[in-house]
């Protein structure tokens, strides 16, 4: 219009800076001990081997899972961006027993009457594994793709790749499973040993 812009000098709010909540191996592996049927733990297991988002999996397609590669291709992920993410040989003979069990036509994982899965489903199935499994804190289905980032790092795996696998655009978005890794604590001596 014309006007001059009068807000320049004010101070936007700052966004807070938290760090992702992370699960051992170990709280993940006792989580999907405790499903209630081969169904929920290939859910499960897909979220934190593949480092799916929730929407991610709910749209997961019979044929996007290549075997003879050893992939998932997720489609239209965040941002609408495609990408390629890795499929454990475990995970693989579990989605095999599932397919013959249930029999999904069109997506992987199907709610009644062949439609998508919900997002409040895996959510409860979450929460109710790790109720079994005993774990006192808030279990997310996100907390397992950030441990699966993590757990990554933590092996030693490229950055770079890493943000490949979870499709992150920038490296800073990345960057954050640096602040919470602990294997590169543990070269640190404690100033009280």
């Amino acid at each position: 219009m014309g006007m001059p812009n009068r807000f320049y000098k004010i101070d936007r709010p700052r966004k807070d800076q938290r760090l992702p909540e992370v699960l051992s191996k170990e709280e993940i592996v006792n989580i999907i001990k405790h499903t209630n049927n081969i169904k929920h733990k290939c859910i499960l297991s897909l979220l934190y081997s593949a480092g799916l988002r929730r929407g991610e999996l709910i749209n997961l397609k019979i044929n996007d899972i290549d075997s003879k590669r050893m992939v998932i291709r997720v489609n239209k992920g965040k941002g609408n961006k495609d990408r390629i993410t890795l499929l454990s040989t475990n995970v693989l003979c579990d989605l095999r027993t599932y397919f013959k069990e249930w029999k999904p036509k069109t997506y992987l994982f199907e709610g009644p009457n062949e439609s998508q899965y919900s997002a409040k489903s895996i959510e409860n199935i979450l929460k109710n594994a790790a109720k079994k499994a005993g774990i006192k804190k808030r279990v997310t289905p996100h907390m397992l793709r950030h441990s699966f980032g993590t757990h990554l790092l933590e092996k030693g795996v490229d950055l770079r790749q890493i943000q490949v696998l979870m499709g992150h655009h920038s490296s800073k978005t990345t960057e954050i499973y640096t602040h919470v890794a602990v294997n590169t604590f543990a070269v640190i001596k404690n100033l009280l040993d």
